[in-house]
């Protein structure tokens, strides 16, 4: 399937035609919108229900582009791919070929759910004090490790975007960058939220060269409403379009990614100070041709009768949302005091973190991983909910298997570096679903623009526990060869009797897995609609001694009795960005993504409802 693409006015004519079927938001919703609003076409909207195939991202320019490919024929993973590899230009600080993901897949012919495990993987060459300075015996300060070749991880999106459109696409991976394609070489509007990423890693952008040649001029961010292209990301994908992704892996772009690595390229006359060496890496090109991305089966536990499917190691979101489930299911939210259901929510998540944080890493066994998912141990742990009380966070793991005990333990607080990632879910109109979070870790990555290239690597290594989180237990997550680091990732399909019911996802590193969590409470137990779902207040708890908020949830009826009970609250943030799906009766869809958050989402549907 080849998509053709003409142009008016700047814009891709097929993300032109795509955008005349995005909604329009309602005036509650309203919000300036994102990349990509075309001229006189409606302005793109956060929710839009209708048929023959939905997509929802936290882009406009990337949702017009999936919509095409379906349009035109295209399945779910063919839009998928098409609107990730768009992201990679339209949101450059949180994806792109330098980073990794994991991706869900429904096939509606097998009535079966698939994996992708696309995780950036450490050098073979990775030592566990790989963090620690070796001059003081500490671990690295966060933004030490970050800017630098040490936090680069071997990129896995390109080599995931091959692998399900090999499985199951029906385009070709150069018919799906070709929209991309179109985008970084003809450009597009930046908004405030892109501006405002490159403003706040103005610092570590202006120490290389080649970033800040891309981002900054004359040390600013690029203005808003200016139009900004990436001709390097441009000629890379076409490269890669030509000669496959070998070329990415073991060709010319491989050795500039070595390069980029093993000599970061600092400039002589940062226009801003940074406060720390900037270290090289020990990436060599053997790891970049070893890459494989792995398909495990996914986690699975039911729901409110439904199947509820989600990502297993590396990441630990399929198992944590699934074990708070376990808990969840113990009470009977839909009927309790909205206080009371919200405080048992806050603690299933508390209690499944610190499971998360003791058992979950890239080597857990599948058995152990299991072992977490079933209802007796969700019994167990739901033994230590207390229904007047906040826990004492930071609380202890359980024991799976062992007989359950209602006496807390103290635990140890750990939790991830994780920041920026991008969601984004696929339904066709055949049935089959996507659900794919990608990431290259912090926004901005590790700030390394690889010269000629375009595109940003990731920091993804940092997510490893810089030094041993687990007392005298072993602590499943600190660095090793070859291995993938812990991530927070819950791309999230449900399904009824074996038909897709829901499909969910957010970008918001640690906040990912209690963002899923909570928009499925909001569904299925407090009976929102799922654009009310996305909409609502976050607070997340991830067995920590302080319970992060968004202003909005401070706001709430609900915040002054759960504070009286013993809650702290962290300093108010945004929480997330999710997108999601909802499939309704008559084979009608809605497709939603964030009113407000992160600048607003954009759905869209093929066929809108009338």
């Amino acid at each position: 399937m080849r998509l053709i693409l003409g142009r008016r006015h700047g814009y891709p004519l097929a993300v032109l035609a795509a955008a005349a079927v995005l909604a329009v938001p309602t005036a509650a919703a309203a919000a300036p919108a994102g990349h990509g609003s075309p001229g006189s076409a409606p302005p793109p909207g956060p929710t839009a229900t209708g048929s023959g195939g939905a997509v929802a991202t936290v882009d406009p320019t990337a949702t017009s582009v999936g919509l095409d490919v379906l349009r035109h024929g295209g399945n779910a993973v063919d839009a998928a791919v098409a609107a990730a590899a768009t992201l990679g230009v339209t949101e450059p600080f949180s994806s792109g070929i330098g980073g990794g993901g994991f991706f869900v897949y429904y096939d509606a012919r097998s009535h079966t759910v698939h994996t992708l495990d696309g995780r950036e993987t450490a050098p073979v060459s990775m030592k566990q004090n790989a963090f620690v300075d070796p001059g003081t015996g500490a671990p690295y300060a966060f933004q030490e490790a970050r800017i630098s070749g040490i936090s680069a991880g071997i990129p896995g999106s390109l080599m995931t975007w091959q692998t399900a459109l090999h499985n199951w696409g029906t385009s070709s991976l150069a018919d799906a960058l070709s929209p991309a394609i179109d985008v970084a070489t003809h450009g597009f509007p930046v908004d405030a939220t892109f501006a405002g990423q490159v403003s706040s890693n103005a610092a570590a952008f202006s120490q290389f060269t080649s970033t800040r040649a891309l981002y900054l001029r004359n040390g600013a961010p690029p203005a808003v409403g200016s139009t900004f292209r990436n001709p390097d990301l441009a000629e890379t994908y076409r490269l890669i379009a030509k000669n496959g992704v070998q070329e990415f892996y073991r060709g010319p772009v491989a050795q500039d990614i070595v390069r980029t690595v093993q000599h970061p390229p600092v400039a002589s006359d940062p226009a801003m100070s940074w406060p720390y060496t900037i270290r090289p890496g020990t990436m060599r090109a053997s790891d970049l041709a070893a890459y494989a991305v792995r398909q495990p089966a996914p986690t699975h536990v039911t729901y409110h009768g439904l199947d509820v499917y989600g990502m297993a190691t590396p990441s630990s979101g399929g198992s944590t949302v699934g074990e708070a489930l376990n808990i969840l299911k113990n009470f009977d939210l839909a009927h309790e005091p909205r206080t009371t259901a919200l405080n048992d929510y806050l603690q299933a998540s508390a209690l499944a973190f610190a499971d998360r944080n003791r058992y979950v890493g890239d080597y857990t066994p599948r058995s152990e991983l299991n072992s977490l998912l079933t209802n007796d141990f969700g019994r167990q742990r739901a033994c230590l909910v207390d229904q007047a009380h906040a826990l004492p966070t930071p609380i202890g793991p359980g024991v799976p298997g062992a007989n359950g005990r209602c006496t807390p333990s103290a635990g140890t607080v750990t939790d991830s570096n994780e920041q920026s990632t991008t969601n984004l879910t696929v339904a066709d109109r055949w049935g089959n679903v996507v659900e794919y979070t990608l990431t290259i870790e912090q926004i901005g990555g590790n700030a390394m623009l690889v010269p000629g290239r375009g595109f940003l690597l990731n920091n993804e290594l940092t997510d490893f526990n810089f030094t041993p989180t687990q007392g005298s237990a072993p602590d499943p997550n600190l660095p090793g060869p070859g291995k993938r680091p812990r991530s927070s990732m819950s791309p999230t399909i449900l399904l009824d009797h074996g038909r897709p019911y829901l499909a969910v996802g957010s970008p918001g590193g640690a906040t990912i897995i209690t963002t899923v969590l909570q928009i499925l409470v909001n569904r299925l137990d407090f009976g929102m609609s799922l654009p009310d779902a996305i909409a609502a207040p976050r607070a997340s708890q991830r067995d920590a001694a302080t319970t992060d908020v968004e202003q909005s949830f401070l706001a709430s009826p609900q915040a002054g009795p759960l504070a009286a009970m013993g809650y702290q609250w962290g300093a108010p943030a945004e929480i997330g960005a999710a997108t999601g799906i909802e499939f309704l009766p008559g084979n009608r869809l809605v497709a939603s993504a964030e009113p407000v958050r992160r600048g607003t989402g954009s759905a869209g549907v093929v066929r809108p409802a009338r």
